[in-house]
């Protein structure tokens, strides 16, 4: 780390020292009145998987049984007739003849979720086995288990049962200093409705109504929840004391004084490869397992999740899940932590802005190829790539900062960002920022 670096760390801890974080400190941001230039509102950009889900809307749910991107990066697609392989083929995709279609999969889950619901269960698609995984948690008693497993014979031999360890939880933390009236969590994306600002964060993380300050003190209000769905959903909206963001509202903070550009938004695909940042754990890295998933929260029934292999603790909660500067997710809950590893399921980002009625903040993305397969100019951060936040750029926002005009709406979270995902969580998060930075190796900086 250059000396300059250590400064700006240096100041930035003092200053979060002084008003502590904003939601945990995930989010760097940026005031956007409506649609400046140089911002793209909505932007959406298809991952490798594109082809298979254009095939799999085409054929329809009789015919194919979901899709997914293969470790070579090619899209593959489940299909129940030969007919539809050959058209796959066609297509330039992979087709692998599967057994029971995606209504067959869509029929098991609604008998699942007809049956008596039970706290600690979840449950997801697996296209790659076209099966429907249910899988119980450490609290469900063997009595409960073995009726819902009755259900699953029921429905068929394609619904897999599974016990886990820990317990599937939202991954609020009551235990932290509350920067809410419910507790401790991480920003996720910054959204407009092209007149106000709002930081997307997880539904659970508080109910309408809830007010957010960057001290835990609560002398530094920021923000409040006017809009939100818990459970059924789990996201939720803050509005920004006076409309406004601050600077930097495309940028997600990684760790190290870096962060990615969100360029977009789309779907996330099974297979993919994601990245997850928060304000417990900092920045982590897996892949998409499953879609609609399910679970069954104590506090209520979430559906329609991304399943993930990524790991996540309590406080991470709302934090952004990306690939490629696109974004994809916000984290709900899971089970396990990152030092065990588990499962962690996000609420889709494309689903609940189009509920929302809001656009995504996001970057211009970069002409030509992709961040991940050129190398930008010396110095230069390109749109989905890492960028860091250093040098004149950090000494602007640091400056803001310390003025007292601009604490308030956003300008604490460059603070905690540095400091949650840089001091406190940098020996933690240090080889999921390794993975990071060998993933994007054309463009890191």
């Amino acid at each position: 780390m250059s000396h300059a670096r250590r400064r700006v760390v240096r100041r930035a801890t003092q200053l979060a020292a002084v008003g502590g974080l904003l939601l945990g400190g995930t989010m760097v941001t940026q005031a956007v009145a409506s649609e400046p230039p140089g911002t793209a509102a909505l932007t959406r950009s298809g991952p490798a998987a594109g082809t298979g889900a254009d095939l799999v809307q085409r054929l329809g749910t009789s015919r194919t049984a979901g899709t997914w991107i293969n470790a070579q990066g090619r899209p593959v697609v489940a299909v129940t007739d030969e007919d539809a392989a050959a058209e796959v083929r066609d297509a330039g995709a992979q087709p692998q003849q599967v057994r029971h279609s995606m209504s067959d999969l869509k029929a098991a889950t609604a008998a699942l979720r007809a049956a008596p619901k039970v706290s600690g269960t979840a449950w997801a698609l697996d296209y790659r086995t076209n099966e429907v995984v249910v899988r119980g948690d450490s609290t469900v008693s063997s009595g409960d288990w073995a009726r819902l497993t009755e259900v699953a014979e029921g429905v068929g031999g394609f619904v897999r049962m599974e016990r886990t360890e820990g317990t599937f939880t939202t991954r609020i933390n009551g235990a932290e200093p509350i920067l809410s009236t419910a507790g401790r969590c991480s920003a996720g994306f910054n959204v407009t409705d092209g007149t106000r600002d709002f930081i997307l964060t997880a539904g659970h993380c508080g109910p309408i109504g809830s007010v957010w300050f960057s001290d835990n003190q609560g002398r530094q209000q920021v923000g409040q929840t006017v809009r939100g769905s818990f459970p059924g959903n789990d996201y939720s909206l803050v509005q920004y004391d006076g409309g406004r963001a601050g600077a930097g509202a495309e940028v997600v903070a990684v760790g190290g004084g870096k962060g990615v550009r969100i360029t977009g938004v789309d779907n996330a695909s099974v297979g993919q490869r994601v990245f997850r940042s928060g304000s417990t754990s900092g920045l982590r890295d897996g892949q998409v397992t499953a879609l609609d998933a399910t679970v069954n929260y104590p506090e209520g029934t979430v559906s329609g999740l991304i399943e993930t292999d990524v790991c996540a603790e309590p406080g991470d909660s709302g934090g952004p899940l990306f690939s490629d500067g696109i974004a994809l997710g916000i984290t709900s809950g899971g089970n396990g932590d990152c030092a065990t590893g588990g499962t962690t399921f996000f609420e889709p980002v494309t689903k609940t802005l189009s509920e929302l009625g809001v656009q995504l903040i996001a970057a211009a993305p970069a002409a030509g190829p992709s961040p991940s397969a050129s190398a930008g100019a010396p110095g230069a951060a390109t749109p989905g790539s890492s960028a860091p936040v250093g040098g004149e750029v950090a000494a602007t926002l640091l400056a803001r900062l310390s003025d007292p005009k601009n604490v308030g709406p956003g300008m604490l979270v460059i603070a905690g960002s540095l400091v949650a995902l840089v001091a406190t969580r940098y020996v933690r998060a240090e080889q999921d920022r390794k993975a990071y930075r060998n993933y994007y190796s054309a463009t890191w900086s």
